[in-house]
């Protein structure tokens, strides 16, 4: 779906393009760039369990569904006596699954939850320690022509540089590790008083190896150097 839309924005159908920038791939086309990154909502994860509310209260075997192999990793390592299950569809239908019971509980991002005004529907906040953020989770990426600089004046009014610093630090680690929506990959980037903190993971497929890492850098940080520290990060973990 992302690269019909940047046709569009190539052949002139389209001025800009709104993406999650966590289904954002790692290189653009050579005639387009990311022309502002607005202000993050949250970019944890959620869990909804109905009848259990939170992870810890889940039952031994107790159906987990994701359709995310980062998901599916941290839930292993929180809690390897879960039966985590794929799960597709969008978010009314996997709400709908969960309600239904074919599932105890789902993961989910809090953000697309406040996006559709269904955050009430969250039972738990999954914090980073257990479950962290795909690269650019909660954050959003406004897609231009490069060489439109009328389109590119107007989006710069959204631009939020400290969000955009953290995203720039996430997107090197993928870049770094060539990772795409097949590769069990998390990092998050936040800035903690005069510092930013970068962590990540990545593992095979399966689940198996899994490497993390934590760094952290002066604040404040120009996208240049975040994205730097994530692309050194990145490589210590490949």
């Amino acid at each position: 779906l992302v690269k019909e839309i940047e046709e569009a924005l190539l052949d002139g159908r389209a001025d800009f393009a709104v993406h999650s920038i966590k289904d954002v791939p790692g290189a653009l086309p050579e005639k387009l760039v990311i022309g502002c990154i607005p202000r993050r909502e949250d970019p944890r994860d959620v869990l909804v369990a109905p009848r259990h509310l939170t992870l810890d209260a889940l039952p031994r075997g107790a159906r987990v569904g994701t359709s995310s192999l980062r998901r599916l990793v941290a839930l292993r390592v929180h809690r390897p006596d879960l039966d985590v299950v794929p799960l597709r569809g969008n978010v009314d239908t996997r709400l709908r699954k969960v309600d239904a019971g074919e599932c105890d509980a789902i993961v989910l991002a809090r953000a697309g939850l406040v996006r559709l005004g269904l955050e009430g529907r969250a039972t738990q906040i999954l914090e980073t320690d257990v479950s962290l953020p795909a690269v650019g989770q909660g954050a959003l990426g406004i897609e231009c022509r490069a060489d439109d600089a009328e389109t590119r004046a107007v989006l710069a009014r959204l631009h939020d540089t400290h969000t955009a610093s953290c995203v720039a630090a996430e997107r090197g680690v993928l870049i770094a590790l060539g990772g795409d929506c097949k590769t069990p990959l998390g990092a998050h980037a936040e800035r903690l008083g005069d510092t930013l903190r970068l962590r990540a993971f990545v593992a095979e497929p399966d689940g198996r190896n899994l490497r993390r890492a934590d760094r952290t850098s002066p604040w404040p940080a120009t996208e240049t150097e975040a994205h730097a520290l994530g692309l050194s990060l990145g490589l210590t973990i490949k």
